[in-house]
């Protein structure tokens, strides 16, 4: 695949001059990638991506809503079975260009057994989620979509707040399959969290929610 991009530039006679000015590219970018770990606070809500630094805008109640009832439902069944780490929206995640704040990430346990308490930086982890909205979806199904993936993400729930859908993608080959598209009426069954599987009503409707937290 990278060939078949590359293959106007190794063809090229300028290539010594190209090559040369990609790596001053990629130095500039990096250095505004140093300078971005400075900025970014834990008020802010940003992201580092493609060179571009992507401030989020507030998010409207229903995204927080079902943000909030998939992770505590996710992270009361991960702590109290010891499976892991669960992070929500402010875990800065470093990619090899970009990184990324995820609505949603799980580590396993052995990923997550050397993080500190200071820890502000986290590596590639293995389970996503990000809930839609109307400015990240592009990125979300697109950017993020293709870098989960070369990155190795293991599995990548896109969840649709309005229409109350859960997309289940799972890494197959070095590929995001979907899996499963799953409406409030279907359960979802994690390929990464161990033994994890609940009505997707429960990320969609508080007092399911509830009922399934308590049922643990």
């Amino acid at each position: 695949m990278y060939r078949e991009i590359l293959e106007p530039i190794v063809k090229s006679p300028e290539l010594p001059i190209l090559i040369k000015e990609l790596k001053q590219i990629w130095k500039e970018e990096q250095s505004r990638r140093e300078a971005f770990y400075d900025w970014v606070t834990p008020d802010i809500k940003a992201e580092f991506i493609g060179g571009e630094i992507i401030v989020h805008s507030p998010v409207r109640s229903k995204h927080n809503t079902v943000l909030n009832n998939i992770s505590r439902l996710v992270s009361i069944f991960v702590l109290s079975k010891d499976l892991g780490y669960i992070g929500v929206e402010k875990i800065m995640c470093r990619f090899s260009r970009n990184d990324y704040e995820p609505d949603m990430v799980f580590f396993d346990a052995k990923n997550a057994k050397n993080f500190t308490e200071d820890q502000t930086i986290f590596p590639v982890p293995q389970l996503v989620v990000e809930v839609l909205s109307n400015s990240t979806e592009d990125r979300d199904r697109g950017v993020k979509f293709q870098d989960y993936e070369r990155h190795g993400v293991q599995e990548y729930w896109i969840v649709d707040a309005y229409k109350n859908v859960v997309e289940q993608y799972i890494l197959e080959k070095n590929k995001f399959g979907l899996h499963q598209k799953l409406s409030e009426d279907e359960e979802i069954e994690s390929q990464v969290i161990p033994n994890f599987k609940t009505s997707v009503k429960t990320f969609f409707d508080e007092k399911s929610n509830i009922k399934a937290i308590l049922n643990l």
